[in-house]
């Protein structure tokens, strides 16, 4: 199957016009239509990538037996309703972070999608970078060994939003991630949050998240929207190598570490003092791979029509999607409670229609 597919953006506010921009440039798909509730802001954006049919009637476009495929770039309070039209209607999905706005809902989009046969697809975008695929393949072929930590850092003077808390607006990043390059994905067994509002806007504007991973490695999470610099930081520490994810250096966006603590010379006496001094530091060369410089969503639109016509999911699929949300959700109960850990809660359950 080599024909072009159909697809629609729904949502011509910020993330709308990036999609339209690279279905138009992509040679898997035909875009046949914006939609958005504000028909001059749709038409604005069909006029960006060279005049594409406008409507703000979602009902009427979901009816059209063209449309093989809808883009959502809404609020994800809206994601719930619209994915479940689309669905509905025998429309594969692809839906903007986070899939949804709680837990529940994002596992019955998932639930949905499954029986009926349709791709539902999360658009963590950074997974299809050229470094984050390159950190994949590294920790899957073991150069780094077996992991130990990974700590995250996504802080700058942001955009504090109305209807969400820093987790919930920059914490789905590096969770997705996390998902797309740890062996077994996100798997989390609980969460502890801790967060400020310093601002006094009802919501917090400074966070951390602490989480032990199954492996049993831990992972470490620090988000701020009211930090004077930017950094967009990863490290990943393994037994091998460590490698460090610095977004914003274009020149050397990886750099892989054959240094730190020999794990195997470790003395495994009981005394902490003796075990101290025992410790042997490794001291190595460090590299850093070349990546080709390409737009992400390009990859996201490409895998979505690869999983369309392979009929399987997408490697950023709804249940990465759900694996997100947990944590974000475990996030928000131990935020209430003052930090203390909440479990992640990892099945797909069943919910009711």
């Amino acid at each position: 199957m080599t024909e072009r597919l159909n697809v629609a953006v729904i949502g011509a506010g910020y993330w709308g016009p990036n999609l339209a921009r690279n279905f138009r440039a992509s040679g898997d798909w035909n875009l046949v239509a914006i939609c958005d509730l504000d028909e001059d802001r749709a038409r604005g954006v069909a006029d960006s990538v060279g005049g594409v049919p406008i409507t703000s009637d979602l009902v009427e476009l979901l009816r059209d037996p063209i449309v093989d495929a809808v883009a959502i770039a809404t609020p994800a309070r809206t994601h719930h309703a619209i994915v479940l039209a689309a669905l509905a209607a025998g429309k594969h999905v692809m839906v903007e972070k986070p899939l949804a706005d709680t837990r529940e809902r994002g596992a019955e989009m998932v639930r949905v999608a499954e029986e009926r046969g349709l791709v539902l697809m999360a658009d963590h975008t950074y997974c299809y970078t050229p470094a984050v695929l390159k950190i994949r393949e590294l920790v899957a072929e073991g150069a780094l060994g077996d992991i130990l930590f990974v700590d995250s850092v996504r802080i700058n003077l942001g955009l504090i939003q109305p209807d969400v808390d820093v987790f919930w607006d920059l914490a789905p990043h590096d969770l997705s991630i996390m998902d797309f390059v740890l062996p077994g994905g996100l798997a989390a067994t609980s969460v502890s949050a801790h967060g400020s509002d310093p601002l006094r806007t009802g919501r917090s504007c400074v966070g951390y998240l602490a989480m032990p991973l199954e492996c049993g490695a831990m992972a470490h999470v620090h988000v701020n929207w009211l930090s004077p610099t930017k950094i967009r930081q990863m490290v990943i520490g393994g037994t091998k190598r460590t490698l460090v994810w610095d977004d914003l250096n274009p020149q050397q966006r990886l750099s892989v570490y054959d240094r730190g603590v020999d794990i195997d010379a470790v003395s495994k006496v009981t005394s902490a003092d003796t075990r101290a001094a025992n410790i042997s530091y490794r001291l190595g060369d460090t590299w850093a791979p070349a990546l080709p410089e390409r737009e992400a969503l390009g990859g996201v639109v490409s895998e979505l029509a690869a999983a369309i016509r392979e009929g399987r999911p997408a490697r950023t699929s709804g249940n990465a999607g759900l694996r997100v949300l947990s944590v974000l959700e475990a996030a928000t109960s131990s935020l209430a409670a003052a930090g203390a850990p909440r479990p992640i809660v990892t099945d797909l359950e069943e919910v009711a229609a």
